[in-house]
């Protein structure tokens, strides 16, 4: 009997049961605290990859090369038959996509009257090119990027395309891994997507 009392009145060991009862909790918010930080710097590389990547979209050739040569002289836009000089109207031109999801660079849908082709593969190299120098888990099924009409541009332009288009990058399908899953499971991040007013559309490199 004294020994029982005294087995059971022992508490040397205690903290060490406790203490091991608590650690797991502790790794795991230890790990939350880094996965933050984490997300949160994959989060900015995403959103700077985008914004360079519509950088090069902007200022260099664009991808369906077909749009740069499309003269609107004598088009018919709203009912109104353009003649040289006239600002081309937004709806001249809607969302024209260009992805490589399968390893095919392929634009589309065709606008009524236009022409996408060639497609310029250099054109969408550069930009995956800059977009993985910022952020390099970038691949190209990850990438989309649109043409539409801004509004911009005049028919008959004698100083380069009649267009200038909208250009927008978008970055899509990007996961990320905490480590308090234990590297098990994938979290996937939002879109990112950036719009900026193309240029001459002649350039091959952007500052």
């Amino acid at each position: 009997m004294i020994i029982c009392k005294s087995f059971l009145g022992d508490d040397r060991g205690g903290g060490a049961v406790e203490f091991a009862l608590v650690l797991p909790f502790l790794i795991l918010m230890l790990f939350g605290v880094i996965d933050c930080g984490r997300w949160m710097f994959y989060y900015n590389m995403a959103s700077k990859a985008t914004q360079a990547g519509a950088r090069v979209a902007a200022v260099t050739q664009i991808i369906p090369s077909g749009l740069a040569a499309k003269s609107f002289v004598g088009e018919t836009v709203n009912g109104v038959v353009l003649t040289q000089g006239d600002v081309i109207p937004a709806s001249a031109l809607p969302t024209v996509t260009c992805s490589k999801p399968s390893g095919t660079l392929a634009c589309s849908p065709v606008p009524a009257g236009m022409t996408l082709t060639p497609i310029n593969a250099n054109g969408w190299n550069s930009i995956l090119y800059k977009m993985q120098s910022t952020y390099p888990g970038i691949g190209d099924a990850n990438v989309r990027v649109e043409y539409r009409g801004s509004g911009v541009g005049y028919a008959g332009d004698p100083g380069g395309m009649d267009l200038s288009p909208l250009v927008t990058v978008r970055l899509i399908g990007l996961k990320f891994t905490p480590i308090s899953s234990f590297l098990l499971a994938n979290v996937n991040m939002p879109e990112f997507a950036t719009t900026l007013t193309a240029e001459d559309a002649v350039g091959t490199v952007s500052n």
